[in-house]
């Protein structure tokens, strides 16, 4: 009965594995970022081209390094990227069946610098190989290579072969989430299998730990000025990780809604609903002034009841007319000979159809 109990009151293997909503959603939460910062950088780099401008050509590399940065703190901190710290979340190793060690513990080395590699690398090598691709497809055209040469058979070879080594990229990550689900595999990703690491949620302990660490990072006394130019630059470097990691946390919401703000679908919405609306016809403000029918046909002149000559519309109420009858009417008149507009001369506007 005491095996019983203790067999129900003890958690089981897998009351720790995130679910799949937060497994993808720490995913997405980096893959948000980086082209939100990229929106920022092209809107300073456009404001003061010579004091930003390098950031925007070399935008790639910059975020490579703050990612590396980042990463590093991350890892080493609280064993967890900073995208799966910020869900709870924590990276153990996949075959150590030993209790599991606070998050604060951090991971082995070979666990550590494979996720470290895994998380910074493949997105930079991923992104560089698109634009490429993008590259390539734009000059295949205009390519000086005649079409028999060595090169360009290269070129269409490679541009017809990598849909579907993408296709087959993405294939892999698609299985292993669904396998995840499934409950067949420990990783929603392939790279957390090729780092040897899966991922568990933070326990009341490992918080604890973490506020502990937080709130007792001082400085241990050091004595020769090695370790104290070494405990300085680790600090430095630390401060700014934390930094970066502390602004991302509060700046996560408002860059994930620029992405979203400047994505190319909500780009089509913000234009259907900010264009111009059509605007609607004058009211007939004053029936005595405004006396003359409007014909059945749109290129009849009102006035002279024939193919319209020279078409002239005005300004205040939109109507066309001749030029001829126009000027005359408004010019003996004052008004609009349709809504009885104020009118003048110089509301009278020619316009130009492609027939003419």
């Amino acid at each position: 009965m005491a095996e019983l109990g203790a067999h129900l009151t003890a958690p089981s293997a897998g009351d720790d594995r995130p679910s799949i909503f937060e497994a993808v959603a720490q995913d997405s939460l980096m893959a948000a970022l980086k082209p939100a910062l990229q929106h920022l950088v092209k809107v300073l780099a456009e404001s003061n081209p010579g004091r930003y401008g390098f950031l925007w050509s070399w935008f790639d590399e910059v975020y490579v390094l703050l990612d590396l940065l980042l990463q590093q703190h991350s890892l080493a901190r609280c064993s967890a990227s900073f995208s799966e710290n910020f869900y709870s979340l924590k990276r153990i190793p996949t075959r150590d069946h030993r209790q599991q060690l606070l998050a604060t513990a951090g991971l082995p080395k070979r666990q550590h610098w494979k996720s470290l590699l895994l998380l910074v690398l493949v997105p930079y090598l991923k992104g560089k190989l698109e634009k490429l691709v993008s590259s390539l497809r734009e000059e295949d055209e205009y390519s000086i290579h005649p079409p028999s040469s060595s090169w360009k058979r290269f070129y269409r070879a490679f541009l017809a072969a990598y849909p579907f080594v993408n296709m087959a990229w993405e294939g892999w990550f698609l299985i292993q989430q669904l396998c995840y689900i499934l409950g067949k595999a420990q990783h929603h990703s392939p790279l957390l299998r090729l780092a040897g690491v899966r991922l568990v949620r933070l326990t009341a302990e490992d918080i604890q730990a973490l506020e502990k660490k937080l709130a007792g990072a001082t400085s241990s006394p050091t004595h020769s000025i090695k370790t104290r130019v070494q405990s300085a630059v680790r600090k430095a470097l630390g401060g700014i990780a934390f930094s970066l990691s502390t602004g991302l946390s509060v700046s996560v919401f408002f860059l994930q809604f620029l992405d979203w703000w400047y994505s190319s679908e909500n780009q089509e919405t913000i234009k259907s609903l900010t264009a111009l609306p059509t605007p609607p016809p004058p009211v007939h403000l004053d029936h005595g002034a405004g006396s003359a029918p409007l014909p059945q046909l749109k290129t009849v002149c009102p006035l002279c009841r024939k193919i319209r000559v020279n078409a002239t519309a005005l300004s205040t109420s939109g109507f066309v007319f001749c030029y001829r009858c126009a000027y005359n009417y408004v010019k003996t008149h004052q008004h609009c000979p349709i809504t009885g507009y104020a009118t003048e001369l110089q509301h009278l506007v020619k316009l130009y159809s492609p027939e003419s």
